[in-house]
């Protein structure tokens, strides 16, 4: 499944009548299967982007496409996971994986087997029945991935989902994605503050300059996986991406 954008660009209108251009027009094809991080200074218009992509805002300018098909409001092939969890705290794990199904109306025994098979995935397994509240931050999130996962998207939308996550966990957690990612053979967009981790994870990344956010460079990660974050080549790319953030956030 290809995603597609066209010449995207995105205009706001404050209270005062100011108009604020977020998005310059953006063109960029991810092909099917593509782990892609988008990375940028912040205000440079990295989650305008997954908002557009998901259905969830509208492009000023431009389009946005799956397969050739456009896109103007949210569907299932897309799954949106959020750094803020988003689980309804009144529902136990197994109940928060099991709401997309419950939405698109699939039948309770399909339903429920589904979310046993995504629990497991994502290493939940036993913890059915807790509630958000028991849960560390890192398993929260896993619920959350296991939650889009059941709907069957075909992309997965990632808008810093371990931003909140203390070092370890965060580490981790991304061992994990990767994991997923592998087994799932998932399209996904990661948006993130964190050049180490873009490198770690993606395929390609996406560069954004300042606002309005437009595409700077594509850095291709030709290393395979897993990788060392000690490496040369890793060390090389990281630098690289550094310098140009920091151009871009003004840093001398």
């Amino acid at each position: 499944m290809t995603l597609s954008l066209n010449d995207v660009s995105r205009v706001f209108t404050t209270e005062k009548g100011e108009t604020i251009e977020a998005l310059h027009h953006i063109s960029l094809t991810v092909n099917d299967g593509e782990f892609i991080c988008i990375l940028g200074p912040s205000g440079c218009g990295k989650t305008t982007i997954l908002r557009i992509i998901a259905g969830l805002e509208t492009a000023t300018l431009g389009t946005i496409s799956v397969d050739n098909s456009p896109v103007t409001k949210p569907s299932s092939k897309m799954a949106m996971i959020f750094q803020e969890y988003s689980l309804y705290p009144w529902r136990t794990v197994f109940d928060n994986v099991l709401l997309g199904l419950e939405l698109k109306g699939v039948p309770k025994p399909e339903r429920e087997a589904g979310a046993k098979q995504y629990l497991e995935l994502v290493g939940l397994k036993g913890f059915e029945h807790s509630f958000p509240y028991e849960l560390s931050g890192g398993m929260r999130q896993r619920v959350a991935v296991a939650r889009a996962l059941a709907i069957n998207p075909s992309i997965l939308l990632m808008d810093e989902p371990f931003g909140a996550l203390d070092a370890q966990t965060r580490n981790r957690m991304q061992n994990e994605i990767l994991q997923i990612w592998e087994k799932t053979k998932k399209t996904i967009l990661f948006v993130t503050h964190s050049v180490d981790e873009a490198v770690f994870l993606a395929d390609r990344i996406i560069v954004l300059t300042r606002r309005p956010g437009t595409i700077r460079e594509i850095v291709i990660i030709p290393e395979g996986r897993p990788r060392e974050r000690t490496s040369e080549q890793f060390v090389q790319i990281r630098r690289h991406l550094l310098d140009m953030i920091n151009e871009e956030s003004g840093v001398q």
